[in-house]
């Protein structure tokens, strides 16, 4: 700030400029004084990734280089202020709006339904542009129609995350269309039922390629990008059932796989947590999708909510904070863990 002070108003004294040259260097510094954020902006990340606040900063920088060029310091006054009213709202107007994404490219797998498409709206609607992806093509296009209905810029791409080369292409695909990536959300995941006498080996090869060498192809495919930007949020969907045995279901790969999913989120946050990506999840418990509302699944309703302490399902829209929590700038210090969702259910 010292030195701030020094270039703005000492050297022009020292160098005894003309009268107006002094009262445009008061003006400037009345504004910059004013600000009184100014200095939390100057001192934001260079990899931040609000293209808003990156302008605000080269300007003022720039600004402050350009005294004794009157008109120049007058324009560039004019449109810091500009940046500024649109800086304050975001980042100085309370606490919730440090929750805002905008500017920021998100991408969620499993979109095209259930719990995926609820975080895909979301993140749009926290300011995002966002990538809809899916193994059904389909259902990732009327999801990213959805969001367009809203004006929220989306893209639809088809992936089986558990080909390592499909997860290449999505991610060459999302930055040839928008150039960045600042948010993974790894949603997508399957299931299946098995006594596990009976299970057999093609089960433990399908679950665990998409539910954790999928996820991981994933994080590895977004780290690459984040860590050279030295900034990222990855958040994977593991489950309660990394957590607790659940009933009546017999899924013992299932859960073998979250449980998995847990851990290695957990070491992929400690790999890269000095270089400006976060690694977290969140482990949902049941979750009223049409999914779980099938015929066949009545009776384990029942026995669910009879296991929950709320005595009820979610709904998809209470998994959403937690998300833009961990997607937003104010988790810098949030990596490795495991946000369990679920009703009270692991307390039983």
């Amino acid at each position: 700030m010292e030195d701030l002070v020094d270039k703005i108003i000492l050297v022009p004294f020292r160098s005894a400029v003309l009268p107006h040259y002094v009262s445009l260097t008061w003006e400037l510094w009345e504004f910059l004084s004013a600000s009184h954020f100014y200095l939390q902006i100057m001192s934001i990340p260079t990899n931040h990734p609000d293209p808003t606040l990156h302008a605000l900063q080269t300007l003022l920088q720039e600004t402050i280089h350009s005294i004794g060029n009157e008109d120049q310091v007058k324009k560039n006054l004019n449109t810091a202020k500009q940046l500024l009213d649109t800086a304050r709202v975001r980042y100085d107007d309370g606490i919730l709006s440090k929750f805002r994404l905008d500017g920021q490219v998100a991408l969620v797998t499993g979109a095209g339904q259930g719990i995926g498409r609820a975080l895909a709206h979301a993140l749009g609607e926290a300011g995002c542009s966002v990538v809809i992806a899916d193994i059904n093509a389909t259902t990732a296009a009327t999801v990213a129609s959805e969001l367009e209905a809203k004006n929220i810029q989306s893209f639809a791409v088809k992936v089986d995350i558990s080909k390592k080369e499909e997860v290449d292409a999505m991610m060459e695909a999302i930055l040839a269309k928008f150039g960045n990536l600042h948010i993974a959300c790894n949603n997508a995941g399957i299931a299946s039922q098995s006594k596990g006498e009976e299970t057999e080996e093609v089960e433990w090869d399908t679950i665990l390629g998409v539910n954790l060498k999928g996820t991981f192809h994933c994080c590895q495919a977004e780290a690459k990008h984040m860590l050279k930007n030295g900034y990222g949020r990855i958040i994977n969907t593991a489950s309660l059932c990394a957590k607790t045995v659940v009933k009546p279901q017999c899924q013992v790969v299932y859960n073998s796989s979250k449980a998995a999913v847990v851990h290695m989120t957990k070491t992929l946050a400690t790999e890269w947590a000095g270089r400006g990506v976060t690694v977290n999840c969140i482990s949902p418990g049941y979750v009223d999708t049409e999914l779980t509302r099938g015929e066949h699944l009545q009776d384990f309703r029942a026995q669910w909510i009879r296991d929950i302490p709320m005595k009820r399902l979610a709904d998809v829209a209470e998994l959403t904070g937690a998300v833009v929590y961990l997607a937003s700038p104010l988790a810098s210090y949030t990596t490795g863990l495991d946000f369990i969702i679920d009703g009270g259910a692991t307390l039983w």
